[in-house]
């Protein structure tokens, strides 16, 4: 079965995936990891000598999932269990779509059991070690002053990494240290940061961004004064991890995790949390009431009399 775009059921992907981005709204990262998911399913039928879309059948889709399950990455490990659910989850969609909508004969998923994920609490940095990852870019370089300025943004403000390399300069209101941020399904918040982060902003507009040539409104830019992209932060960041001593595991999303989490510590209301996070459900908040149980402990540790 061919994965090309022009052929039929590459079409028939990019019919679903465009259904889910625009009658869903779903934001474009996941629809594009949809997409991925989608391709290796395509290329296991093929493999499978399933050459036709309504030809598949749930033992086909069986075969998928214990398939799916023992595929490797680059460096030899299984995929991730939330890789395998929602490939799961892409394939689903996409045969329902093809029967609800496009009318096919049968839906072969329409039984595939969706794939069990354990609840992973997310990892939030002990404050001294988030201190020193914003200490850690130099101020001297306008990479450095750029640097900061997205960490203390990431850290400050609770940004998804997408949310913060999409930033315009004109979303950054500077006088009342807001940010105005376009989230998944394209709802927009205004979130409050700190002092820090507003010297850190300041600084990268005054003497690092005009150093750089910016093409464009982007507030972050990369030498070439293109929009900074995700891999270009992670990529700097990395160095500032090592550089602070850092020893953690750290990606860019750890400092919206600690964001959040050192939120909940200090006392803030998990309804509060959730409109900054930008979460829809406040369910989804919750989980980082799991990981505060910690400070619970120690408060009650400390309080009470019978502790």
């Amino acid at each position: 079965m061919s994965t090309d775009p022009d052929g039929p059921h590459g079409a028939a992907v990019a019919r679903f995936l465009r259904s889910l981005r625009v009658e869903r709204g779903l934001a474009g990262s996941t629809v594009a990891a949809y997409r991925r998911d989608l391709e290796r399913y395509l290329t296991f039928l093929a493999e499978r000598g399933v050459t036709d879309l309504d030809a598949v059948t749930p033992e086909d889709l069986e075969a998928f999932t214990g398939w799916l399950r023992g595929v490797r990455r680059p460096d030899g490990g299984a995929l991730a269990p939330r890789t395998v659910a929602r490939t799961i989850v892409a394939v689903r969609g996409l045969h329902r779509f093809r029967h609800a909508d496009e009318g096919t004969a049968s839906d072969p998923a329409a039984d595939l059991p969706a794939a069990g994920v354990g609840r992973s609490l997310p990892r939030a940095l002990a404050l001294e070690d988030v201190l020193r990852l914003l200490a850690a870019p130099p101020t001297t370089t306008p990479e450095g002053l750029r640097d900061r300025a997205a960490l203390e943004l990431l850290y400050g403000a609770g940004l998804r990494v997408s949310e913060l390399v999409g930033l315009d300069v004109d979303d950054v209101d500077r006088t009342e240290r807001t940010v105005r941020v376009l989230g998944k399904g394209d709802r927009e918040r205004i979130v409050p940061f700190g002092a820090p982060a507003a010297d850190a902003v300041d600084a990268w507009l005054a003497r690092g961004r005009p150093a750089r040539s910016p093409s464009g409104p982007a507030l972050l830019v990369n030498r070439r004064g293109g929009r900074l992209t995700r891999q270009g932060l992670w990529g700097a960041m990395r160095g500032h991890v090592r550089a602070a001593g850092v020893t953690a595991a750290v990606t860019p999303h750890s400092l919206r995790h600690s964001f959040a989490t050192h939120l909940l510590d200090g006392g803030a209301d998990v309804r509060e949390v959730q409109e900054l996070l930008g979460h829809a459900s406040v369910t989804t908040t919750q989980v980082y009431t799991l990981v505060s149980r910690g400070a619970m402990h120690e408060v009650y540790a400390r309080a009470h009399p019978r502790a």
